[in-house]
Formats: structure tokens, C-alpha cells, sequence
């Protein structure tokens, strides 16, 4: 018998996606829409209210299909990116097709201005690794703006074209340094372990599932225990929590120890969460 992920699979007692028909028996099946988010950061909830729990977030611009919208104003969708199925808010999202988007946000966070000034009210802000479509591009005072398809202007330094990729997803997680931690959370507002990793490593056109237990059972090759073999970018798994070797010394990792992204000694962040009970289980090198 096949065993659906139930984080992965568009699946509930009243219905499924139609791709599932045959495989899950449902009383009704939905093709879907495809939209995308539209704020600049949606959360998805396991449940169609807003104190649920947070299982993760969209970003601005990512794609999704949506299956089924009730009348509170939610949406039971799941996401392009990582296919985790969820209930996002509905006005966070646009349902339709939508343009190729261009760009990504490759700084720790930047703003939309509803016009090629920096002066101007922000319409809303973006996190690293946002997508937007940019139409054209517009230079004010020596100022260079990224015009959006919905009219939005963005500086463009803090952009790179979507084709792009950084070379190194420690110098990326790096940039989160201090941001809290927030269960489920993938933004510079509020981030978790494993939203650290899949941020960075999306960063460097590494594709890579939304939790800590499925990036170590499909990311990488094995590499030994033995913390002299390891190098820059390893991914340290323990059970519910990663973190990325940063150097000989030192690990990198949103933590709820600390409550933020943090850089922690590898020889006593190791002995603190062997002593907490859970040893470390796995290494893995991209």
C-alpha cells in the first residue's frame, strides 16, 4: 500500500486533487487554479483558521494551484515550489495566470514604492527570495528602479535575474543572522531551520523540500560522523532540526536555543543537543 505524505499530497476527507484519482479515494476530485501570492508573505496553516498551526510560508510571486475556496476567506492550496498543501488566507493570493516572473529578491528584505522614489510610502515589503516580473527598468537621480508588471518600483540592487545563482548557501544563510526564530517561518522577519536551509539553498538554484526530515532523506550524499571530515555548505541533521557546517569550528542554524539564526561552536553546539537527547543522526554534503 502506498503511503501518501499527507504534507505533500492534495488530499482530505471531502476532497482531492484530480491528478490523485485512482490513486486516493475522494467523494469529489478538483483540477485546481494556479494563482500566486501577491502579498509579501503568506502564511499557510494545517487548518482554514488563523490561530492553526504554521507548517510554513509563501513568498511574494511564488506559484501555487488552488482547489477549493470556502466563504471565511480561505483557500486550500498547495505550492509550486515545495508541494506543501495548506490553507492560505485568499486575499494573500491571485488566482489566474501570471507572467513569467524576471527577477528574485537577493537582499535580506526590500520594498515595493508605488513609484520610482525611495521617499514614497512603501506598498509592501519583500524577503529574500521573493520573485517579481520586472517590464522595464527606469533611472531617477542615478537611482536605478525595477518597474513591476502591477506598476510597483523596486530598487533594482537588490534584485538579480531569476537565471542567477549564488555560488555559496552559508554566505546566504549568513544574511539571517539574528532574525528570530519562528516555527514554520521562511522570511528575514521570523525563520526556521529548515526554512534556512531550503532559502539558502534556493538562493543557489538548489531545489530542496520545505522540513528538516525530508531535505535529509532526499538532499546529498552520506558523509561520515566524524566532524574532521567535514567542510563548508555540509548539512548537519538531528531528529526535527539541520543546521549547515560553516567552517571547522562553527555551525550555522535558526535555533529555538537561541531563538534566532545563529553561528554556535560545532564542538559545543553538538554536546548541547546530544545532551538535550537527541545525537546528531546525519551528514549530508551537497
Amino acid at each position: 500500500m502506498t503511503i501518501h505524505d499527507p504534507r505533500l499530497t492534495p488530499a482530505r476527507a471531502d476532497l482531492a486533487a484530480r491528478s490523485l484519482e485512482g490513486t486516493i479515494a475522494a467523494p469529489r476530485y478538483a483540477s485546481g487554479t494556479p494563482a500566486r501570492v501577491i502579498e509579501g508573505l503568506a502564511p499557510l496553516r494545517r487548518e482554514p483558521r488563523p490561530d492553526a498551526g504554521l507548517d510554513t510560508e509563501a513568498l511574494h510571486g511564488e506559484r501555487l494551484t488552488v482547489y477549493d475556496e470556502d466563504q471565511e476567506g480561505w483557500a486550500w492550496v498547495q505550492l509550486a515550489r515545495d508541494g506543501y498543501v495548506g490553507y492560505l488566507p485568499s486575499h494573500a493570493i491571485l488566482k489566474g495566470e501570471a507572467p513569467a516572473p524576471t527577477h528574485r529578491v537577493a537582499a535580506l528584505r526590500t520594498f515595493v514604492f508605488p513609484g520610482p522614489s525611495i521617499k514614497e510610502p512603501p506598498l509592501l515589503w519583500l524577503s529574500l527570495g521573493a520573485e517579481v516580473t520586472i517590464r522595464r527598468e527606469i533611472e531617477v537621480r542615478g537611482r536605478v528602479f525595477g518597474l513591476t508588471e502591477t506598476g510597483g518600483a523596486i530598487v533594482m540592487q537588490h534584485l538579480a535575474p531569476l537565471g542567477s545563482a549564488e555560488t555559496d548557501p552559508v554566505a546566504v544563510a549568513e544574511r539571517f543572522l539574528g532574525t528570530p526564530y519562528l516555527w514554520g517561518g521562511k522570511s528575514s522577519l521570523g525563520i526556521d531551520c529548515s526554512g534556512l536551509v531550503q532559502t539558502a539553498l534556493a538562493a543557489c538554484g538548489l531545489k530542496a523540500p520545505r522540513d528538516s526530515d525530508m531535505q535529509e532523506a532526499a538532499l546529498g550524499t552520506p558523509v561520515g560522523l566524524d566532524p574532521s571530515a567535514w567542510r563548508r555548505g555540509d548539512l548537519l541533521f538531528w531528529p526535527g532540526h539541520v543546521a549547515l557546517v560553516r567552517d571547522r569550528d562553527t555551525m550555522l542554524h535558526a535555533n529555538a536555543h537561541t531563538m534566532s539564526t545563529a553561528i554556535e561552536g560545532l564542538a559545543a553546539g553538538l554536546a548541547r543537543i546530544e545532551a538535550a537527547g537527541t545525537p546528531l543522526r546525519t551528514v549530508k554534503r551537497l
